[in-house]
């Protein structure tokens, strides 16, 4: 299960859309990131909608079909796990995959739907309005192991520090895919402090969000 969680989620859904609608490799465009967001730029938003809902719904098919083969709370999260991994790290694209985050909401969903509720609601309700939606999800990510942990129980979680450790590791796989990347070459002069801060809280390499967004990229 955990080897099928990491396949299913090397299936690159951003990358084939815009290959399919554009003709283009998303990797070197924008971002550069294999995700719906950079997907949003290249293909538009009914293209960049279908890329969400693929992300989110692998996540949430390997928790339920780990479920329907009777595995516990962890070996579920750990299947869920493998699926991120697959996103960020993909086979099929040489490891140069997306950030994982729509894959994480849809695993953390299923394995605790109030609390994925709660993942899905808090960015896009408090920091989305504002362009700020990868803060959002940073300030989400690290709020949720508190919340499993101290009312997981009360949210009808049924083994709350088993979630809350498998969110905590979710967690750090985010950390560790948006810091373990090359610098762009808008990016080389940035200073590794400022470099790192940005990359934990907005998943950026520079403090302007446009500028990032709408780089060029060399081939």
């Amino acid at each position: 299960m955990v080897l099928a969680g990491y396949l299913v989620g090397s299936i690159p859904a951003a990358y084939i859309i815009t290959r399919w609608r554009r003709g283009v490799d998303i990797r070197q465009h924008g971002t550069g990131n294999v995700g719906a967001a950079n997907a949003l730029k290249l293909v538009g938003k009914r293209w960049s909608l279908i890329v969400s809902i693929f992300d989110v719904g692998k996540g949430a098919l390997m928790i339920w079909f780990a479920q329907l083969a009777g595995l516990g709370v962890a070996p579920q999260a750990a299947v869920g796990i493998a699926t991120i991994i697959g996103h960020d790290w993909p086979v099929f694209l040489r490891f140069q995959g997306g950030r994982g985050v729509f894959t994480t909401l849809g695993v953390i969903t299923i394995l605790a739907p109030w609390i994925g509720l709660m993942a899905f609601i808090f960015p896009y309700l408090f920091f989305a309005p504002f362009k700020q939606l990868s803060l959002g999800v940073s300030i989400a990510m690290v709020l949720l192991p508190l919340i499993a942990g101290l009312i997981g129980e009360n949210l009808g979680v049924k083994e709350p520090i088993t979630l809350t450790i498998a969110i905590v590791i979710m967690l750090l796989v985010m950390l560790v895919r948006r810091l373990a990347v090359p610098r762009s070459a808008i990016s080389k002069d940035v200073p590794v402090g400022d470099l790192i801060l940005y990359r934990s809280l907005f998943d950026r390499d520079i403090k302007d969000r446009k500028a990032w967004i709408n780089q060029k990229r060399e081939n």
